[in-house]
């Protein structure tokens, strides 16, 4: 009885752990990121540097630390206004279950692990790794309270993945890995304000106002709308010729601007209502938006 007993309390304690390390890094985030450096991988790799399967794995690996170790920095630091929103209060720190130090602990290791892994892939991967940590957890975060510029900030590390994955694959930062990062770049602030607009109530109990205006108002329903139309002219540029190595057909151009209508539709439909049901589905559809950007990319580099 008794070794039964203590098998069922160790099995529910490594769940519970392992739920917990899910939460810190926030293991949804840190994958749907991850996408998005793969992407890049595969539409930076070529004949001079050819598809390996151990740099992709050190990528995603190296990623998700990276990622991981945001997070869990942004939770230790900002535990006291966690446990005042609904949506984070029953995180791992916040909610007593991890203690500060310990998470601090697995965030440390967590940045060790990554860069060196990224390291591996090449000094410029590991450095632009390093900046979105750094960016991440000691600039934007403690932003969030003080200003809405802290959108702004945070779309810089928030848009580094998707060139990551480029300069993993060629080890240069040029043209093409900084058009990847401008469209990720501006599709940042259509994402985040249709987040900041529907939990506006909830942000507001920790003293967050994400909104570039402050309100869920015409201001800050417009600055939706204008960036996600720079968004799509950013996401149609590698069809001018102009770009070096990253192109694509005016098929794939004629589909990236489609996608670009279907999302300002929503913004302009925000605009309109300005509900925070507009606003969820915003946000559901820019997710959409910058996965089906990527994979159309990707398809269109493969078919040429």
């Amino acid at each position: 009885m008794k070794t039964a007993l203590s098998t069922t309390t160790h099995t529910v304690s490594l769940k519970s752990i392992f739920t917990d390390f899910k939460e810190i890094t926030k293991a949804g985030l840190a994958i749907s990121v991850l996408f998005s450096s793969i992407a890049g991988y595969l539409l930076g790799f070529n004949d001079a540097q050819p598809f390996e399967w151990s740099v992709l794995l050190m990528l995603c690996v190296g990623g998700y630390c990276m990622v991981g170790a945001s997070n869990a920095f942004n939770q230790v630091i900002e535990r006291d206004l966690d446990a005042l929103m609904d949506r984070t209060k029953n995180r791992p720190v916040p909610s007593g279950r991890m203690a500060p130090n310990v998470a601090l602990v697995v965030a440390s290791l967590l940045t060790i692990a990554g860069i060196t892994l990224l390291y591996m892939i090449n000094p410029k991967t590991a450095m632009f790794g390093a900046i979105s940590i750094f960016l991440y957890t000691s600039v934007y975060t403690p932003l969030k309270t003080i200003t809405s510029l802290s959108v702004f900030v945070g779309a810089f590390p928030g848009a580094i993945p998707f060139m990551l994955g480029w300069v993993a694959a060629t080890g240069d930062f040029g043209i093409e890995a900084g058009t990847l990062f401008l469209i990720q770049f501006f599709w940042q602030f259509p994402h985040f304000w249709a987040i900041g607009w529907f939990l506006y109530d909830d942000y507001a109990k920790a003293g967050f106002y994400m909104l570039p205006t402050g309100k869920k108002d015409n201001g800050t329903a417009l600055q939706v709308i204008l960036y996600t139309i720079w968004l799509i002219i950013a996401s149609l540029l590698p069809s001018l010729g102009y770009t070096g190595k990253l192109f694509i057909s005016p098929y794939a151009a004629v589909a990236v601007f489609l996608l670009g209508l279907w999302m300002l539709y929503y913004a302009v439909r925000l605009h309109k209502i300005k509900t925070a049901k507009a606003a969820r589905t915003l946000m559901l559809v820019s997710v959409s938006y910058i996965s089906l950007l990527q994979l159309v990319y990707i398809i269109d580099k493969f078919l040429r």
